[in-house]
């Protein structure tokens, strides 16, 4: 028997008075812990996109609702043995607000790759955000460079540090809790040179956009635009801004680089589908159709509204952009997307939104991370659950790649096949860098529609020399996205 989740709804053991950061009333109502996790368990009987395949088990056998909510979920596996859902979080809902509304966190302006997080650790450089104490030149040179290796931090020996002392330190320097943390770091560049330098942390809400460029070649311009996320808010003002100069600059192609993009918001990621296509091919076409659960019918569980299509859309949602503002278009036939596997959700979304009104799109990097699946994030009394709540198809109908997809030379068993290259994500070079590894691919699949051979693509891969030892200590972990950056957010506009 599974009572109304409305019934549940808002009834919290602590109740939260005045209004959250967005402005908005907290709607809570004196309740109970027990009421709070018979709501997680209807609130996923009526909207979870396997609810058929979820074990009941009884709120009261659970001591907390976030223990309660992990078992909320199916445990069967995709073909090629990944968990269906891998998708499945909660998180305090002030944190939900702060990444949504890009409010400003303390960090040096450096994304890191970790290749190992024990002895010998190797953590490289991904990108800096623009602007940053890791940007900012001293000498005419920048601080940290894509491909930078952490050495020392700190005078610690960042590599083989093995004891928990080391480490808390370590991390306390890598991920400041505030601004105003001074740090000296060691580092070895890409052309193996060392460099010492000292950052001082701010607050600073990482770029969407973190560059663009226009590449002239002898058969036109190509625009080049790297998009980080779907989220926040900023991240719509941000892509028109993009298209706005690649359309000014007149590219007869576009590489997007969604090669670190997990997601975020689906209409932003409809707005660049459409930016893309152009009118004529999106016209009275759906950008993606969702796929609720059999017992929801023709109605979103969600929202109780009747389940229609997500359009392309054309013009500004309200985000960051006025409401009803035209949005610019390319009207391409093709675009050339970089990816990795941390290409996610939204950014798949736009892959195979594209798909589906005929636009070819050619896959240059690593096969995508496979998430055709999205939620609605809602929060109840203070904690924020994302739980699958539908699967997403194009005009087409298809949305069959959760193992994702995977450019046509590629070795890989499983995921689906676009036309492209197979190439290692290369450290040795800026971002938008003609010559990096994935975007030369993409430069001379244009022209000539041939991949690189397999020693220029293995070229292009960091170095893994790292020093003999057998020392041993704690990991350090980089601190994780947010749960919305990984996923298809379906979260309104503010005011609607």
């Amino acid at each position: 028997m599974f009572q109304a989740a409305s019934t549940f709804k808002d009834r919290c053991e602590t109740v939260r008075t005045g209004r959250d950061i967005e402005g908005n009333t907290f709607p809570d109502r004196a309740g109970s812990a027990i009421e709070e996790r018979f709501w997680l368990r209807s609130w996923t009987n009526e909207t979870y996109l396997w609810n058929t395949e979820v074990a009941d088990r009884n709120p009261a056998d659970f001591s907390t609702r976030t223990d309660y909510f992990a078992v909320l979920r199916t445990l069967a596996r995709t073909a090629s043995g990944k968990e269906k859902d891998d998708f499945h979080f909660s998180e305090p809902t002030t944190q939900t607000l702060i990444r949504r509304t890009a409010a400003p966190q303390a960090t040096y302006g450096a994304s890191f790759l970790s290749i190992s997080a024990s002895p010998p650790r190797d953590f490289r450089v991904r990108y800096t955000e623009p602007g940053s104490p890791a940007a900012t030149t001293a000498n005419g040179q920048p601080n940290f460079e894509r491909g930078s290796r952490l050495l020392r931090v700190n005078g610690i020996d960042f590599v083989s540090a093995s004891s928990q002392a080391d480490v808390n330190q370590l991390n306390a320097a890598l991920f400041p809790s505030a601004a105003g943390v001074t740090t000296t770091f060691t580092v070895e560049d890409a052309d193996r040179a060392q460099r010492t330098f000292t950052l001082t942390s701010v607050n600073l809400s990482p770029k969407p956009v973190n560059r663009t460029s226009v590449i002239n070649t002898s058969s036109g311009s190509v625009g080049y635009i790297l998009f980080n996320t779907f989220s926040p808010f900023l991240s719509e003002r941000e892509i028109v801004d993009a298209m706005t100069q690649m359309r000014a600059a007149g590219v007869r192609d576009l590489v997007l680089d969604l090669r670190y993009n997990g997601g975020g918001l689906l209409a932003v990621a409809s707005q660049l589908g459409y930016m893309v296509a152009g009118d004529t091919r999106t016209r009275n076409q759906p950008f993606e159709r969702l796929r609720f659960n059999a017992a929801a019918g023709n109605r979103n569980p969600v929202t109780g509204a009747t389940n229609n299509p997500i359009p392309f859309y054309t013009n500004g949602q309200g985000f960051t952009v006025p409401s009803g503002t035209a949005l610019p278009t390319l009207n391409l036939p093709r675009v050339f997307v970089l990816t990795t596997p941390s290409t996610c959700s939204a950014s798949e979304a736009v892959i195979n939104g594209l798909r589906g009104v005929g636009v070819e799109v050619i896959q240059i990097g690593g096969t995508t991370c496979g998430k055709p699946f999205g939620f609605y994030a809602q929060d109840n009394c203070g904690e924020t659950y994302y739980t699958i709540q539908f699967q997403g198809v194009n005009a087409a109908g298809f949305g069959d790649y959760a193992d994702g997809f995977i450019p046509n030379n590629s070795t890989a068993s499983f995921g689906v096949r676009l036309p492209g290259c197979a190439v290692a994500d290369d450290l040795s070079r800026e971002l938008g860098d003609p010559n990096e590894g994935l975007l030369s691919a993409a430069l001379a699949y244009r022209s000539s529609f041939a991949c690189p051979t397999a020693s220029s693509a293995e070229a292009a891969q960091p170095r893994t020399d790292d020093p003999k030892t057998t020392t041993k200590g704690p990991p350090i972990s980089l601190p994780q996205p947010s749960v919305m950056e990984l996923n298809r957010d379906m979260t309104p506009p503010p005011g609607q």
